[in-house]
C-alpha cells in the first residue's frame, strides 16, 4: 500500500494532474449512487466520497489517517453491508489483487456499486514503469494489471462491469510546463486511443441471480394440440348428420 514517504507525490505537478482528473471522474461516479453506508479503501488522505449523498461515509486503510485500519484483503465489514466501495489504486499495490475484488465482492449489497481506479500497463505510464524499472517510489513500485484481467476477475465473482473510462493520455513528465504544451492528448486521446490512457477506471454492479422459470416440455407442438380437433372435421355435413344420430 501507499507509505508515508510516497504521500508527497501528489503535490508534484505529475501528481496533482493525476489527482484532477481522477477526482472528477470519482465526483461524477459516486453522485448518482445511493444508499446507507460507503466506504473508500485505499489513499485516506485524499477523499473520493466527498460528492457522495450516502450519509455513512467511512476510509479504510492500512495507514493512517482511516478512520478505520484494517488490509483490504480483509475488510472489517458484515457481509452484503455496504451500498457503495471505492478501490482507487489498490489492486496494484496489494499482494493478492484477486482476494481484493473477493472482499469487495463479499461486503457489497446485492445491487451495490463498486469503483475502482489502477494504472494501465498499456499506456505511457506503463512504459514509463518499466523502463525505470519499478524503483523511483510511488506509483512506478506498483504492479500494473490489464484491464482485461480486472474484467475477468470481476466476471468470475458475479460483478458485471457497467461502466469505464480512462484519463491521463499525456506522457508522465514531471513538469508542469510540458504538461500544458501536452493537454490536446487527453481529447485526442479519448478519440483516437481510447485504450491507451495512463489510468482506467471501471464501475460494477454486484449481481445477484434470481429464479429461473421452467418451461413445461410439451410432447406435442401448441398448435397441434389445439389445432387438431378442427382439422379432422373433413365435410361438415357428414359431421352434423353423425351427431343427430
Amino acid at each position: 500500500m501507499l507509505s508515508k514517504l510516497d504521500e508527497g507525490w501528489f503535490d508534484t505537478p505529475l501528481g496533482k494532474h493525476l489527482l484532477f482528473r481522477e477526482r472528477r471522474y470519482f465526483d461524477r461516479a459516486v453522485s448518482d449512487v445511493f444508499g446507507f453506508n460507503a466506504v473508500q479503501v485505499g489513499l485516506p488522505q485524499i477523499d473520493f466520497l466527498r460528492n457522495s449523498r450516502i450519509p455513512l461515509r467511512v476510509t479504510c486503510a492500512v495507514e493512517a489517517p482511516a478512520q478505520v485500519g484494517a488490509d483490504p484483503m480483509f475488510l472489517p465489514f458484515e457481509s452484503q453491508s455496504l451500498d457503495l466501495l471505492l478501490l482507487p489504486h489498490v489492486l496494484e499495490f496489494s499482494a493478492n489483487p484477486h482476494q481484493v475484488l473477493r472482499e469487495a465482492e463479499r461486503v457489497l449489497r446485492p445491487e451495490g456499486r463498486l469503483v475502482l481506479a489502477g494504472f494501465n500497463p498499456r499506456s505511457l505510464w506503463g512504459l514509463a514503469r518499466r523502463l525505470q524499472g519499478g524503483e523511483c517510489g510511488y506509483p512506478w513500485n506498483g504492479s500494473f494489471l490489464n484491464i482485461s484481467r480486472v474484467k475477468d476477475w470481476m466476471a468470475l465473482l458475479g460483478l458485471e462491469v457497467a461502466a469505464g473510462s480512462m484519463c491521463c493520455y499525456r506522457p508522465p513528465i514531471n513538469r508542469a510546463n510540458w504538461l500544458r504544451r501536452l493537454r490536446f492528448m487527453e481529447p485526442a486521446g479519448d478519440r483516437w486511443w481510447a485504450m491507451g490512457g495512463g489510468v482506467y477506471f471501471l464501475q460494477a454492479v454486484k449481481r445477484v441471480q434470481g429464479m429461473n422459470i421452467i418451461l413445461p416440455q410439451w410432447k406435442t407442438p401448441v398448435t397441434q394440440r389445439f389445432l387438431s380437433p378442427a382439422a379432422k372435421v373433413i365435410n361438415l355435413k357428414q359431421y352434423r348428420v353423425h351427431r343427430e344420430r
